[in-house]
């Protein structure tokens, strides 16, 4: 059992975590203050290469596979800048093409992908079926040799920054009649397809939208792989949305935890001792580096057990990743708050700017619950309570 990064991780992790503090948790809030984009340091790293570490060589990318991705994104929100679109993007919608794409989509996307010239975000959830994916209502019926997309999808992050959107619908099957899903590549400026932004408490350059699908019209090629494929990708851009989430969830932890302890070490008020002496202020900081930790262990089992194409130990281990992230990142960012003081909620600090995407992070993208449900059933052998 080996714990050390190979060379090349090991460079590819410093090269990130440098590029990340060139830019700092200031160019990050100061971006979402103002409402813009990262754009600077989402083309920079394109450029170098960290956007398509997971997409293959023949493609342009770096060849690498979930890990590498994970370090780009834990590197880049330990430097102050959680990236949500590397989590849309390369992990969801990258995999999803490089696995179950046709070779011309693969062509068509991949280089894109690779570089970072193209974005394409990722439509799941809705209104009313909430995390039960069986229940979704957007439905694509064909017209000829055409799709037809109509429905509605919510909580859709950076569709004003993306050229497509990865659509899931259902399709009915001819054999059975029933529907069953099927993923759809769609221009963000598609006819018949519409948004309206939602207001968000979070702080982030990143934007969240309900998207609606009016006959939305598709040539017979915007279908990812085949009619069969709908599932088996569905899933396989899961697991890697997991792993990146809890690889930013881990690093946003990190950050938080070295904000503060760079305070604690200093900041001094009885006696001219630090205020990080007292057990009171570094026991909770170190019980949340601890956790921090503990998470980034499950993430890279997750990472390497996806890697190795062991995907069903991978679901398992990628949703008890992000349920230990979840939980570390909001942990650490609550207690860098509190040893802070009054100091804590102060934009300048730069720890509680990041209060609202932590705690997103226990509902996003699938809830505490949710993955609770799944270790009783999947892993303790308990009915299913839902």
């Amino acid at each position: 059992m080996n714990f050390d990064l190979t060379d090349e991780q090991d460079q590819l992790r410093d090269a990130v975590r440098a590029l990340g503090r060139r830019y700092g948790h200031g160019y990050f809030v100061a971006k979402a203050r103002a409402g813009e984009h990262t754009t600077e340091l989402w083309d920079e790293a394109g450029r170098l290469g960290y956007l398509g570490v997971n997409i293959p060589t023949e493609y342009g990318g770096g060849g690498g596979g979930i890990i590498e991705l994970a370090i780009v994104c834990e590197e880049l929100a330990a430097a102050g800048c959680p990236l949500l679109l590397l989590v849309v993007s390369p992990a969801i919608a990258a995999t999803v093409i490089a696995r179950h794409g046709t070779g011309e989509q693969r062509r068509q996307f991949l280089p894109g992908f690779a570089d970072g010239s193209l974005k394409v975000v990722f439509a799941i959830t809705e209104p009313e079926a909430g995390s039960n994916f069986h229940r979704l209502g957007t439905v694509a019926r064909r017209d000829g040799d055409d799709w037809l997309l109509s429905g509605r999808k919510c909580y859709i992050s950076g569709v004003d920054e993306a050229q497509f959107v990865l659509v899931v619908a259902r399709t009915e099957d001819a054999t059975t009649g029933k529907l069953k899903p099927a993923l759809f590549v769609v221009p963000t400026n598609a006819a018949g397809l519409t948004r309206s932004k939602l207001d968000m408490e979070i702080v982030s350059p990143e934007n969240q939208f309900l998207l609606y699908l009016d006959d939305v019209r598709l040539p017979a090629d915007a279908l990812v792989g085949d009619l069969d494929s709908g599932l088996p990708a569905l899933f396989s851009g899961l697991n890697p949305e997991r792993i990146t989430v809890a690889a930013m969830g881990a690093g946003t932890g990190r950050y938080a935890i070295e904000r503060a302890s760079e305070y604690t070490a200093t900041r001094k008020v009885w006696g001219g001792r630090t205020i990080g002496s007292h057990q009171g202020v570094a026991h909770p900081l170190a019980h949340a580096a601890v956790q921090v930790e503990l998470a980034r262990l499950m993430i890279y089992k997750a990472a390497t057990l996806y890697d190795a194409g062991r995907d069903l130990e991978a679901g398992v281990s990628a949703n008890m990743a992000k349920y230990a992230a979840g939980e570390a990142a909001a942990l650490a960012v609550d207690t860098a708050v509190q040893v802070h003081g009054g100091a804590g909620m102060t934009t300048e600090y730069g720890v509680a700017t990041l209060l609202g995407a932590v705690r997103a992070g226990r509902i996003a993208p699938v809830s505490r619950e949710m993955i609770l449900n799944f270790v009783a059933q999947h892993v303790l052998g308990q009915d299913k309570s839902y």
